[in-house]
């Protein structure tokens, strides 16, 4: 649980940075390395960073390819902490 929060808070303050990036026209993150954040475990994250920041909002994969992806997660986790505690 430690791990995906950690991952998200990681992932949302990195969609400020590159957005801070893009108006300063500077060194940016790539999207790869955007999505291998959201796919070991940070879309939520994403998700909310990209509708925060206001950032790759119009990139239709980022758009609707994360909260799809936050989902997963959501249901993955949902999954491996009830099977724990049960």
């Amino acid at each position: 649980m430690v791990y995906f929060l950690l991952i998200n808070i990681l992932l949302f303050f990195v969609m400020g940075y590159d957005k801070r990036q893009a108006k300063k026209r500077k060194r940016r993150i790539s999207e790869k390395n955007l999505w291998v954040l959201a796919l070991i475990g940070g879309a939520l994250g994403g998700a909310i960073g990209m509708q925060m920041y206001r950032h790759k909002t119009k990139h239709s994969l980022f758009k609707y390819g994360w909260p799809a992806l936050a989902a997963i997660q959501l249901v993955i986790l949902s999954v491996l902490f009830s099977s724990v505690f049960t």
